[in-house]
C-alpha cells in the first residue's frame, strides 16, 4: 500500500480525460440495447425471456470476462489492453445493428460482454498507478463519471438516431465512434516496457490460489455481487419499464430518463469528492470509503417507494436518488480495493471483484425477467431496495479482516 505513484501531473490527467471517454463509449453501446428494446423487440418477434436471456448473455460473457480481463490488463499494460477491449467491443456493437434474430442479438450482446470489463480494469490500474490516495477517490469519479455521461446522453441520442434513421442506425455509430477513440489514446499513451509479473514463490498457479484463499476479496466480490444488480435494474430494465407499464413513448422516455443518469453522474463525482475530502482531513483512506458508502446505503432504499407507482415526476424523483446513492457506493468500493492491493496486480484483483458484479447482474436478470414475464414489475423495486444495505455489512466485514490478508499484508 506504500507503493508511488507514476507518471506527470498532465499525463495522468490526459490519459484520465481518455479514460473518461471511453467509459462514455461503453455505456453508450451497453446502453443502446435498453433505450431500443422495445423496438427491437417487435421487429425481430423477440418476446420478454428471451430478451432476459439476451441481457443474462451479455452479463454472462460479462463475468467470465472481468476474470481474465485484469490478468490481461496487468499483463500487457494499460496502453494495450484498452486498445484491444476497446477494439473488440466496438466490432461487437457494429454486429448488433446487423442481428436479424434474437440468437444473432445474442451472440453480438455476448461478445460486447467479453470485451466490456477492460475497460475498468484499465481504469483501476491507471489510478493505482498513477493517482496517490488522496486522489483516487476523485479519479475514480471522474473518469466513472463517463458511463453516466453515456447513460445520460443515450435516451436522446440513441432514440434520436433511431427515430430518424432505424435503430440499426444507432448501433452502427456507437461502434464506430469507438473505433475513432483508438487513435487519440494510442496517440497519446506513451509506449510502455512490457510488465513483469507478479513474482510468486509457487508461479501463476500459487497466485491464484491465494487470491482465491483472500478472505476480503471474497466479501468484496460479494458486496458487488449485491450492491450492482440495482444499478443493471436501472441500466436495462427501467427504460422498458417506463415503455411497457407507464405507457410512455420512445421519444418521451429519450426526453426524460436521462435525468437519471445525470443523478449518477453527480453521485460519481461527488461520491469520490466525498471520500478524497475525508483522506485529505485525516481520515484513514479505506474508513473513508466506507464512511461515504454508509451514506449512500441509507439513501439507495428510497426505490422501495416505486413500487407503488407514483406519479412521474416522483418516480424520476426516486429513480434519480437510487442512481446517485449506487454511484456513491461504487466509486467507494473500487477506490477501497485500490487502498487494500498492490497496484502491481490491481486490475487482477479488480477483475475478480468485478465479475462478482457480473454475477450478481446475471442471476438478477433472471429473477426480474420472471417477474416481468408474470406481471410483477414493482416487485422489481422492492427487491433492488433491500440489496445496499446488505452490501455494505459485507464492506464493512472486508476491512476489518484485512489486517489478515496475506495479499494485503505483501503489499
Amino acid at each position: 500500500m506504500g507503493e508511488r505513484t507514476t507518471g506527470g501531473g498532465r499525463l495522468r490527467w490526459a490519459l484520465l480525460a481518455l479514460l473518461f471517454a471511453s467509459t462514455v463509449i461503453n455505456y453508450l453501446d451497453r446502453q443502446a440495447l435498453s433505450i431500443l428494446a422495445t423496438t427491437i423487440q417487435a421487429d425481430l418477434h423477440i418476446t420478454d425471456l428471451a430478451y432476459a436471456r439476451i441481457v443474462q448473455g451479455f452479463l454472462l460473457a460479462y463475468t467470465v470476462a472481468y476474470l481474465l480481463a485484469g490478468r490481461i490488463t496487468d499483463g500487457l499494460g494499460s496502453r494495450l489492453a484498452l486498445a484491444l477491449f476497446v477494439g473488440w467491443w466496438s466490432i461487437a456493437n457494429l454486429l448488433t445493428g446487423m442481428a436479424r434474430s434474437a440468437f444473432q442479438l445474442g451472440m453480438a450482446r455476448f461478445a460486447l460482454g467479453l470485451g466490456e470489463p477492460g475497460n475498468y480494469t484499465v481504469g483501476s490500474k491507471v489510478v493505482a498507478e498513477r493517482f496517490p490516495p488522496a486522489e483516487r477517490g476523485l479519479a475514480f469519479g471522474i473518469y466513472t463519471a463517463g458511463a453516466m455521461v453515456g447513460a445520460t446522453l443515450a435516451p436522446p441520442l440513441i432514440g434520436g438516431v433511431a427515430i430518424t434513421y432505424g435503430w440499426r442506425a444507432a448501433f452502427f455509430i456507437t461502434g464506430a465512434a469507438g473505433l475513432l477513440w483508438l487513435g487519440g489514446w494510442l496517440l497519446i499513451h506513451p509506449r510502455e516496457p512490457r510488465p513483469q509479473r507478479e513474482a510468486h514463490p509457487r508461479g501463476e498457479a500459487g497466485l491464484w490460489l491465494d487470491l482465491l484463499r483472500d478472505r476480503p476479496l471474497w466479501l468484496l466480490v460479494f458486496a458487488r455481487a449485491v450492491a450492482d444488480p440495482v444499478w443493471y435494474f436501472y441500466l436495462f430494465w427501467f427504460p422498458k419499464y417506463l415503455n411497457d407499464v407507464r405507457g410512455m413513448s420512445l421519444v418521451a422516455v429519450a426526453s426524460l430518463a436521462w435525468m437519471v443518469y445525470l443523478a449518477a453522474d453527480i453521485g460519481s463525482i461527488g461520491g469520490g469528492a466525498i471520500s478524497s475530502f475525508l483522506v485529505k482531513r485525516g481520515v484513514a483512506p479505506a474508513r473513508s470509503r466506507l464512511l461515504a458508502m454508509s451514506g449512500a446505503a441509507v439513501l439507495a432504499p428510497i426505490g422501495l417507494f416505486a413500487a407503488f407507482h407514483p406519479a412521474l415526476p416522483v418516480l424520476f424523483a426516486i429513480a434519480s436518488a437510487v442512481a446517485f446513492a449506487h454511484l456513491v457506493f461504487l466509486i467507494n468500493i473500487s477506490a477501497l480495493v485500490v487502498d487494500l492491493y498492490p497496484k502491481r496486480s490491481i486490475a487482477t484483483v479488480f477483475g475478480l471483484i468485478g465479475a462478482g458484479s457480473g454475477l450478481g447482474g446475471m442471476l438478477s436478470a433472471q429473477v426480474i425477467g420472471e417477474l416481468v414475464a408474470s406481471g410483477h414489475f414493482d416487485r422489481s423495486f422492492v427487491l433492488m431496495a433491500m440489496l445496499h444495505p446488505l452490501a455494505l455489512g459485507l464492506g464493512w466485514m472486508a476491512l476489518r479482516a484485512a489486517p489478515k490478508s496475506k495479499l494485503i499484508a505483501t503489499a
